[in-house]
């Protein structure tokens, strides 16, 4: 029985959030084996050449771009850097599954500051369904409780830089390849990361940090393949809710790897911010397909 687009789009997406979140695993497990410049930094490398030889393979490479498109590119590196560094020092001090559930609360931040500096529509159901869901985000974080630390607005922090970040790519011209930006980004990073590393004491590298930092370049690489794969099947509007299934590699690897668990109170925020997220997922694919079939009926 032949497999629909829509349920390859699905697997593909989960698959990416896999990648993505066996990479976070991966280099939490370095935490304690070298300075977090030292391992993003070697990561960067390896990563880096993946990009590289993906993007010769696909040819999909192109670096005649206008001045804007650079502008747009290096701000967008910049926020990469930074939610990097944000995230990374959050994984490294806290359990995974905590911080991934941070991070869910993206398409809600992303609605709300599209709406708010780019001009975008947003309905008085998607207002409320995002304010119910930074709800969640508070119930996660818990300010003022013994569980909320330094660490947690690092997580918080690494949301508005990635919220940044895709705000920029919205202004991006379509025509830039996304593989470009993605290996801009990267080279970037890696970049940023080797001099901070270069002024730090560094860790040997052993068979145990060699092997995850293989496994992390790896992970990511494989996120990243499997989220452009993804937009060139299905319907996005069927196949995007299935990025929070990170959230449950990212409990199930905090359990296994880890011993962690997260409290009640934060399996009850993320469930807010995940439902909200998908109501807000919802709604954005209902206002366009009513876009779309206005402008059916007026261009017949």
């Amino acid at each position: 029985m032949p497999v629909s687009d829509n349920m390859k789009g699905a697997a593909l997406m989960a698959g990416a959030m896999a990648g993505y979140t066996f990479n976070d695993a991966s280099m939490k497990a370095l935490s304690g084996d070298m300075p977090l410049s030292q391992a993003v930094f070697l990561r960067g490398i390896v990563t880096s050449l993946m990009l590289l030889g993906l993007g010769l393979a696909l040819r999909s490479l192109t670096f005649r771009l206008s001045r804007r498109e650079w502008k747009l590119m290096l701000l967008r590196s910049l926020a990469e850097m930074g939610a990097t560094y944000c995230f990374l020092s959050a994984l490294f001090n806290m359990p995974i599954a905590n911080v991934t559930a941070v991070l869910q609360a993206l398409p809600l931040t992303v609605a709300l500051a599209a709406w708010a500096f780019l001009g975008e529509p947003l309905g008085w159901r998607r207002l409320f369904a995002i304010l119910v869901g930074f709800v969640g985000v508070v119930l996660i974080v818990k300010p003022g409780g013994d569980g909320f630390t330094a660490w947690s607005v690092y997580a918080l922090l690494a949301v508005g830089f990635i919220t940044l970040r895709d705000l920029v790519v919205r202004k991006m011209s379509p025509t830039t390849p996304s593989m470009t930006v993605a290996l801009v980004a990267s080279v970037a990073i890696t970049v940023a990361f080797g001099m901070v590393s270069a002024t730090v004491e560094w860790s040997p590298i052993t068979v145990r940090s060699g092997g995850f930092l293989v496994l992390a370049a790896s992970f990511i690489f494989m996120g990243y393949l499997f989220s452009v794969m993804v937009m060139r099947v299905g319907d996005i509007g069927f196949i995007a809710p299935f990025r929070y299934t990170g959230l449950i590699w990212a409990l199930i690897i905090g359990l296994i790897f880890f011993g962690e668990w997260p409290e009640v109170l934060t399996l009850i925020g993320a469930g807010i911010v995940v439902a909200t997220g998908l109501f807000t997922l919802f709604r954005e694919r209902q206002q366009s397909r009513q876009a779309r079939a206005k402008g059916f009926l007026r261009h017949p």
